[in-house]
Protein backbone atom coordinates (compact mmCIF):
# COMPACT_ATOMS: atom_id res chain seq x y z
CA UNK A 1 0.00 0.00 0.00
CA UNK A 2 1.35 3.11 -0.78
CA UNK A 3 0.74 6.57 -0.83
CA UNK A 4 1.45 8.45 -4.15
CA UNK A 5 0.05 12.51 -3.26
CA UNK A 6 -1.87 14.72 -0.93
CA UNK A 7 -3.73 17.44 -1.29
CA UNK A 8 -3.97 19.73 2.32
CA UNK A 9 -6.29 22.96 2.50
CA UNK A 10 -7.18 24.54 5.25
CA UNK A 11 -5.82 22.58 8.02
CA UNK A 12 -3.58 24.29 10.85
CA UNK A 13 -0.24 25.55 8.71
CA UNK A 14 -1.58 23.96 5.60
CA UNK A 15 -3.44 26.60 4.03
CA UNK A 16 -3.01 25.39 0.39
CA UNK A 17 -0.92 22.43 0.30
CA UNK A 18 -0.39 19.41 -2.50
CA UNK A 19 2.45 16.94 -2.60
CA UNK A 20 3.42 14.12 -5.21
CA UNK A 21 5.57 11.16 -6.38
CA UNK A 22 5.61 9.98 -2.87
CA UNK A 23 7.97 7.18 -2.52
CA UNK A 24 7.82 4.30 0.07
CA UNK A 25 10.64 6.17 1.97
CA UNK A 26 10.12 10.10 2.62
CA UNK A 27 11.82 12.35 4.63
CA UNK A 28 10.47 15.94 6.07
CA UNK A 29 12.95 18.46 6.71
CA UNK A 30 12.34 21.87 8.46
CA UNK A 31 13.18 23.86 11.21
CA UNK A 32 11.07 24.01 14.73
CA UNK A 33 7.70 24.82 13.85
CA UNK A 34 7.06 24.92 10.56
CA UNK A 35 4.39 21.73 10.81
CA UNK A 36 6.01 18.66 10.36
CA UNK A 37 4.01 16.83 13.60
CA UNK A 38 0.90 18.99 12.50
CA UNK A 39 1.56 16.62 9.09
CA UNK A 40 1.58 13.71 10.94
CA UNK A 41 -1.38 14.72 12.58
CA UNK A 42 -3.06 14.54 9.56
CA UNK A 43 -3.59 10.57 9.55
CA UNK A 44 -3.98 10.99 13.39
CA UNK A 45 -7.00 12.89 12.63
CA UNK A 46 -8.85 10.85 9.77
CA UNK A 47 -7.88 8.12 12.30
CA UNK A 48 -10.17 9.71 14.67
CA UNK A 49 -12.54 10.99 12.30
CA UNK A 50 -13.13 6.78 11.17
CA UNK A 51 -13.12 5.73 14.56
CA UNK A 52 -15.65 7.76 15.89
CA UNK A 53 -16.71 10.66 13.82
CA UNK A 54 -15.84 14.32 12.49
CA UNK A 55 -16.66 16.41 15.45
CA UNK A 56 -15.14 13.84 17.99
CA UNK A 57 -11.75 14.34 16.12
CA UNK A 58 -11.95 18.21 15.90
CA UNK A 59 -12.98 18.53 19.52
CA UNK A 60 -9.66 16.65 20.46
CA UNK A 61 -7.74 19.22 18.74
CA UNK A 62 -9.40 22.62 20.28
CA UNK A 63 -12.45 22.74 18.20
CA UNK A 64 -13.31 23.76 14.44
CA UNK A 65 -11.81 27.25 14.79
CA UNK A 66 -8.61 25.92 16.15
CA UNK A 67 -7.90 23.60 13.45
CA UNK A 68 -9.10 25.45 10.04
CA UNK A 69 -6.44 27.54 9.03
CA UNK A 70 -6.04 31.17 10.37
CA UNK A 71 -8.33 33.53 9.13
CA UNK A 72 -9.54 31.69 6.21
CA UNK A 73 -13.09 30.69 4.91
CA UNK A 74 -13.69 27.84 2.92
CA UNK A 75 -13.40 24.32 4.49
CA UNK A 76 -11.23 21.69 5.52
CA UNK A 77 -10.09 19.39 2.83
CA UNK A 78 -7.86 16.65 1.99
CA UNK A 79 -7.10 14.57 -1.57
CA UNK A 80 -5.43 11.29 -0.78
CA UNK A 81 -4.55 8.87 -3.99
CA UNK A 82 -2.84 6.01 -2.98
CA UNK A 83 -2.30 2.48 -4.85
CA UNK A 84 -3.25 -1.17 -2.76
CA UNK A 85 -0.52 -2.17 -4.70
CA UNK A 86 1.74 -1.57 -7.83
CA UNK A 87 -0.51 -3.19 -10.25
CA UNK A 88 -3.86 -2.19 -8.48
CA UNK A 89 -5.53 1.06 -10.19
CA UNK A 90 -4.77 4.59 -8.53
CA UNK A 91 -7.58 5.13 -6.04
CA UNK A 92 -8.86 8.67 -5.22
CA UNK A 93 -10.15 9.71 -1.95
CA UNK A 94 -11.63 13.20 -1.13
CA UNK A 95 -13.10 14.60 2.13
CA UNK A 96 -13.99 18.26 2.97
CA UNK A 97 -15.16 18.99 6.40
CA UNK A 98 -17.29 22.47 7.41
CA UNK A 99 -19.69 24.10 9.59
CA UNK A 100 -23.66 23.42 8.59
CA UNK A 101 -26.04 26.69 9.11
CA UNK A 102 -26.28 25.64 12.85
CA UNK A 103 -22.59 25.77 12.92
CA UNK A 104 -21.64 22.22 13.33
CA UNK A 105 -19.21 20.39 11.99
CA UNK A 106 -19.95 18.16 9.34
CA UNK A 107 -19.04 16.29 6.12
CA UNK A 108 -19.79 18.22 3.24
CA UNK A 109 -18.31 16.05 1.01
CA UNK A 110 -16.78 12.86 0.57
CA UNK A 111 -15.50 10.83 -2.69
CA UNK A 112 -13.92 7.41 -3.70
CA UNK A 113 -13.21 6.47 -7.01
CA UNK A 114 -10.59 4.72 -8.65
CA UNK A 115 -8.96 5.08 -12.25
CA UNK A 116 -8.88 1.92 -14.75
CA UNK A 117 -6.13 3.05 -16.42
CA UNK A 118 -4.49 5.92 -17.97
CA UNK A 119 -7.66 7.42 -19.73
CA UNK A 120 -10.91 7.23 -19.16
CA UNK A 121 -13.11 8.67 -16.35
CA UNK A 122 -12.40 7.08 -13.22
CA UNK A 123 -15.48 4.78 -11.76
CA UNK A 124 -17.29 6.56 -8.78
CA UNK A 125 -17.37 3.98 -5.60
CA UNK A 126 -19.45 6.91 -3.49
CA UNK A 127 -20.11 10.63 -3.82
CA UNK A 128 -22.07 11.97 -0.41
CA UNK A 129 -22.74 15.15 0.96
CA UNK A 130 -24.47 16.11 4.61
CA UNK A 131 -24.73 12.51 4.85
CA UNK A 132 -26.58 11.79 1.96
CA UNK A 133 -25.16 10.88 -1.80
CA UNK A 134 -24.99 7.43 -4.18
CA UNK A 135 -22.68 4.69 -3.50
CA UNK A 136 -22.08 1.13 -5.29
CA UNK A 137 -23.88 -1.78 -4.20
CA UNK A 138 -24.19 -5.24 -4.87
CA UNK A 139 -20.96 -7.70 -4.62
CA UNK A 140 -18.15 -5.64 -4.37
CA UNK A 141 -15.15 -8.17 -4.53
CA UNK A 142 -13.22 -6.48 -7.16
CA UNK A 143 -13.00 -3.20 -8.96
CA UNK A 144 -14.48 -4.74 -11.81
CA UNK A 145 -17.38 -5.44 -9.61
CA UNK A 146 -17.32 -1.73 -8.99
CA UNK A 147 -18.28 -0.95 -12.86
CA UNK A 148 -21.13 -3.41 -12.85
CA UNK A 149 -22.48 -2.49 -9.83
CA UNK A 150 -26.04 0.01 -9.17
CA UNK A 151 -25.56 3.25 -8.05
CA UNK A 152 -28.48 3.70 -4.88
CA UNK A 153 -28.98 6.18 -2.87
CA UNK A 154 -28.36 6.07 0.72
CA UNK A 155 -28.68 8.09 3.71
CA UNK A 156 -26.05 8.12 7.28
CA UNK A 157 -27.59 8.09 10.30
CA UNK A 158 -25.70 11.18 11.25
CA UNK A 159 -24.06 14.19 8.47
CA UNK A 160 -20.71 13.90 11.09
CA UNK A 161 -20.10 10.19 10.13
CA UNK A 162 -17.90 9.06 7.23
CA UNK A 163 -19.57 7.33 4.69
CA UNK A 164 -16.57 4.36 4.19
CA UNK A 165 -17.30 3.95 8.03
CA UNK A 166 -21.08 4.15 8.05
CA UNK A 167 -21.97 1.79 4.79
CA UNK A 168 -22.15 -1.57 5.72
CA UNK A 169 -21.65 -3.12 1.55
CA UNK A 170 -17.83 -1.75 1.77
CA UNK A 171 -16.89 -3.44 4.94
CA UNK A 172 -15.20 -6.20 2.74
CA UNK A 173 -15.07 -4.12 -0.56
CA UNK A 174 -10.66 -4.32 -1.18
CA UNK A 175 -10.28 -0.98 -2.33
CA UNK A 176 -12.45 0.68 0.94
CA UNK A 177 -10.96 -2.04 3.27
CA UNK A 178 -7.49 -0.75 1.64
CA UNK A 179 -8.00 2.71 2.88
CA UNK A 180 -9.33 1.89 6.39
CA UNK A 181 -6.30 -0.35 7.12
CA UNK A 182 -4.25 3.04 6.01
CA UNK A 183 -5.85 4.94 8.71
CA UNK A 184 -6.84 2.84 11.38
CA UNK A 185 -3.06 1.27 11.07
CA UNK A 186 -1.21 4.76 11.02
CA UNK A 187 1.36 5.05 13.43
CA UNK A 188 3.90 7.41 14.91
CA UNK A 189 6.42 6.68 17.23
CA UNK A 190 6.58 8.97 20.18
CA UNK A 191 8.92 6.66 22.48
CA UNK A 192 9.87 7.77 25.33
CA UNK A 193 13.03 6.31 27.10
CA UNK A 194 12.15 6.19 30.55
CA UNK A 195 8.69 4.62 29.78
CA UNK A 196 10.86 1.70 27.92
CA UNK A 197 13.35 1.09 30.53
CA UNK A 198 11.15 0.95 33.44
CA UNK A 199 10.03 -2.63 34.58
CA UNK A 200 6.65 -3.32 32.93
CA UNK A 201 3.97 -5.56 34.68
CA UNK A 202 3.75 -8.98 32.98
CA UNK A 203 0.90 -8.77 30.10
CA UNK A 204 0.57 -10.47 26.33
CA UNK A 205 2.02 -7.64 24.09
CA UNK A 206 2.58 -8.15 20.08
CA UNK A 207 2.88 -4.58 18.70
CA UNK A 208 4.52 -2.08 20.36
CA UNK A 209 2.46 0.76 21.93
CA UNK A 210 3.31 4.93 20.22
CA UNK A 211 5.62 5.23 23.54
CA UNK A 212 7.49 1.89 24.02
CA UNK A 213 6.47 1.37 27.38
CA UNK A 214 5.70 -2.30 26.55
CA UNK A 215 9.30 -2.81 25.23
CA UNK A 216 10.05 -6.03 27.42
CA UNK A 217 6.36 -7.22 26.68
CA UNK A 218 7.10 -7.54 22.92
CA UNK A 219 10.48 -8.54 23.20
CA UNK A 220 9.33 -11.59 25.12
CA UNK A 221 6.61 -12.24 22.66
CA UNK A 222 9.54 -12.45 19.75
CA UNK A 223 11.79 -14.60 21.71
CA UNK A 224 8.57 -16.84 22.40
CA UNK A 225 6.94 -16.61 19.26
CA UNK A 226 9.71 -15.36 16.44
CA UNK A 227 13.38 -16.96 17.78
CA UNK A 228 14.30 -15.94 13.95
CA UNK A 229 13.36 -12.34 14.18
CA UNK A 230 14.57 -12.27 17.97
CA UNK A 231 17.86 -13.34 16.76
CA UNK A 232 18.21 -10.99 13.82
CA UNK A 233 17.73 -8.18 16.14
CA UNK A 234 20.37 -9.19 18.57
CA UNK A 235 22.62 -9.87 15.72
CA UNK A 236 22.20 -5.96 14.84
CA UNK A 237 22.73 -4.95 18.58
CA UNK A 238 25.98 -6.65 18.24
CA UNK A 239 27.27 -5.12 15.45
CA UNK A 240 25.65 -1.66 16.08
CA UNK A 241 26.28 -0.89 19.73
CA UNK A 242 29.89 -2.33 21.60
CA UNK A 243 29.49 -4.65 24.41
CA UNK A 244 25.94 -5.47 23.81
CA UNK A 245 26.10 -9.67 23.15
CA UNK A 246 22.52 -10.38 24.53
CA UNK A 247 19.17 -8.46 25.59
CA UNK A 248 16.54 -10.92 27.36
CA UNK A 249 13.03 -10.39 29.15
CA UNK A 250 12.91 -11.84 32.07
CA UNK A 251 10.25 -11.94 34.56
CA UNK A 252 10.45 -11.35 38.30
CA UNK A 253 8.73 -12.96 40.93
CA UNK A 254 6.53 -10.40 42.18
CA UNK A 255 4.76 -10.29 38.51
CA UNK A 256 6.99 -7.59 36.19
CA UNK A 257 9.13 -8.47 33.29
CA UNK A 258 12.49 -6.57 32.94
CA UNK A 259 15.23 -6.23 29.86
CA UNK A 260 18.49 -6.93 30.88
CA UNK A 261 21.58 -6.23 28.58
CA UNK A 262 24.74 -9.06 28.24
CA UNK A 263 27.96 -7.00 28.08
CA UNK A 264 30.49 -9.42 27.33
CA UNK A 265 32.91 -7.66 29.23
CA UNK A 266 30.93 -8.87 32.27
CA UNK A 267 29.20 -11.84 33.76
CA UNK A 268 26.26 -10.59 34.75
CA UNK A 269 23.52 -8.90 32.38
CA UNK A 270 22.42 -5.35 33.38
CA UNK A 271 19.41 -4.16 34.39
CA UNK A 272 17.76 -1.90 31.04
CA UNK A 273 17.95 0.82 33.79
CA UNK A 274 22.17 1.05 33.71
CA UNK A 275 22.47 0.96 30.20
CA UNK A 276 22.48 3.99 27.94
CA UNK A 277 19.50 6.35 26.58
CA UNK A 278 20.84 5.09 22.95
CA UNK A 279 20.75 1.38 23.62
CA UNK A 280 17.27 1.14 24.81
CA UNK A 281 16.22 3.49 21.79
CA UNK A 282 18.35 1.66 19.00
CA UNK A 283 17.05 -1.66 20.33
CA UNK A 284 13.25 -0.30 20.11
CA UNK A 285 13.59 1.08 17.03
CA UNK A 286 15.05 -2.77 16.00
CA UNK A 287 11.85 -4.19 17.99
CA UNK A 288 9.81 -1.66 15.59
CA UNK A 289 11.05 -2.22 12.63
CA UNK A 290 11.05 -6.47 13.26
CA UNK A 291 7.50 -6.55 14.09
CA UNK A 292 5.78 -9.65 11.74
CA UNK A 293 3.09 -7.37 10.96
CA UNK A 294 3.92 -3.87 9.53
CA UNK A 295 2.31 -0.84 9.74
CA UNK A 296 0.98 0.19 6.31
CA UNK A 297 2.24 3.95 7.41
CA UNK A 298 4.89 4.69 9.78
CA UNK A 299 5.64 7.85 11.00
CA UNK A 300 8.73 8.52 13.17
CA UNK A 301 9.52 11.89 14.69
CA UNK A 302 13.77 13.24 14.86
CA UNK A 303 14.87 9.68 15.54
CA UNK A 304 18.60 11.51 15.91
CA UNK A 305 17.63 12.13 19.30
CA UNK A 306 19.39 10.27 21.58
CA UNK A 307 21.93 8.16 19.16
CA UNK A 308 25.15 8.18 17.94
CA UNK A 309 25.54 9.93 14.76
CA UNK A 310 27.18 6.88 12.91
CA UNK A 311 24.04 4.64 13.81
CA UNK A 312 21.44 6.63 12.05
CA UNK A 313 22.92 5.60 8.81
CA UNK A 314 22.34 2.10 9.43
CA UNK A 315 18.90 2.97 11.25
CA UNK A 316 18.14 4.77 7.46
CA UNK A 317 19.22 1.36 6.17
CA UNK A 318 16.59 -0.25 8.35
CA UNK A 319 13.55 2.18 7.59
CA UNK A 320 14.20 1.73 4.12
CA UNK A 321 14.32 -2.27 4.44
CA UNK A 322 10.85 -1.73 6.14
CA UNK A 323 9.54 0.43 3.21
CA UNK A 324 10.27 -1.76 0.64
CA UNK A 325 8.96 -4.78 2.03
CA UNK A 326 5.59 -2.70 1.83
CA UNK A 327 5.08 -0.58 5.09
CA UNK A 328 5.21 3.26 3.81
CA UNK A 329 7.76 5.23 6.37
CA UNK A 330 7.29 8.95 6.64
CA UNK A 331 10.40 10.11 8.93
CA UNK A 332 11.12 14.02 10.38
CA UNK A 333 14.89 14.99 10.94
CA UNK A 334 16.99 17.68 11.42
CA UNK A 335 19.83 15.49 11.74
CA UNK A 336 22.73 16.02 8.64
CA UNK A 337 24.10 12.26 9.32
CA UNK A 338 20.75 10.98 8.65
CA UNK A 339 19.98 12.87 5.48
CA UNK A 340 23.52 11.93 4.12
CA UNK A 341 22.28 8.34 4.12
CA UNK A 342 19.57 9.01 2.18
CA UNK A 343 18.19 9.90 -1.44
CA UNK A 344 17.27 13.66 -2.80
CA UNK A 345 14.37 12.70 -4.39
CA UNK A 346 13.35 10.98 -1.01
CA UNK A 347 13.73 14.67 0.71
CA UNK A 348 10.75 16.94 1.04
CA UNK A 349 11.37 20.49 2.45
CA UNK A 350 8.71 22.64 4.83
CA UNK A 351 8.89 26.48 5.05
CA UNK A 352 6.98 28.84 6.53
CA UNK A 353 6.03 32.04 4.92
CA UNK A 354 3.38 35.08 6.00
CA UNK A 355 1.91 32.31 8.62
CA UNK A 356 1.54 29.31 6.72
CA UNK A 357 3.48 26.70 5.39
CA UNK A 358 4.81 25.24 2.03
CA UNK A 359 6.23 21.97 1.02
CA UNK A 360 8.54 21.36 -1.88
CA UNK A 361 10.24 18.30 -3.19
CA UNK A 362 14.19 18.75 -2.69
CA UNK A 363 15.06 17.04 -6.16
CA UNK A 364 12.76 19.71 -7.90
CA UNK A 365 14.85 22.54 -7.41
CA UNK A 366 17.53 22.55 -10.25
CA UNK A 367 20.70 24.44 -8.10
CA UNK A 368 19.97 21.79 -5.14
CA UNK A 369 19.59 18.88 -7.44
CA UNK A 370 22.70 19.90 -10.02
CA UNK A 371 25.05 20.37 -6.52
CA UNK A 372 23.54 16.67 -5.48
CA UNK A 373 24.44 15.37 -8.66
CA UNK A 374 27.75 17.04 -8.33
CA UNK A 375 28.65 14.72 -5.37
CA UNK A 376 27.29 17.44 -2.45
CA UNK A 377 25.55 15.64 0.43
CA UNK A 378 21.86 16.26 1.36
CA UNK A 379 23.47 17.07 4.90
CA UNK A 380 25.64 19.50 3.61
CA UNK A 381 22.97 21.24 1.79
CA UNK A 382 21.12 21.22 5.13
CA UNK A 383 24.14 22.64 7.05
CA UNK A 384 24.59 25.67 4.56
CA UNK A 385 20.94 26.38 4.70
CA UNK A 386 20.29 25.48 1.01
CA UNK A 387 17.34 23.04 1.43
CA UNK A 388 15.71 25.79 3.57
CA UNK A 389 15.50 27.91 0.49
CA UNK A 390 14.09 25.16 -1.99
Amino acid sequence: MKIESLKIHNYKVFRNVEIRDIPNLAIFLGKNGTGKTTFFDIFGFLHDCLNSNVRTALAKRGGYKEVISREQTGDIEFVIKFRPADDEPLITYEISIGLDETGRAVVKKEILRFRRGQKGSPWKVLDFSMGEGIAAKGKLSSYEDVNLATREPQKLDSPDILAIKGLGQFKEFEAVATFRKLIEDWYVSDFRIDAARDRQEIEYSEHLTKSGDNLSSVTKFLYDNHPDIFTDIIEKMKQRVPGVEYVEAQETQDGYIVLRFQDGTFKNPFSSKYVSDGTIKMFTYLVLLHDPTQHALLCVEEPENQLYPQLLVELAEEFRVYADKGGQVFVSTHSPDFLNAVQLDEIYCFRKDNGFTTICKASDNTLIKSLYEAGELPGALWKQGLLMEV
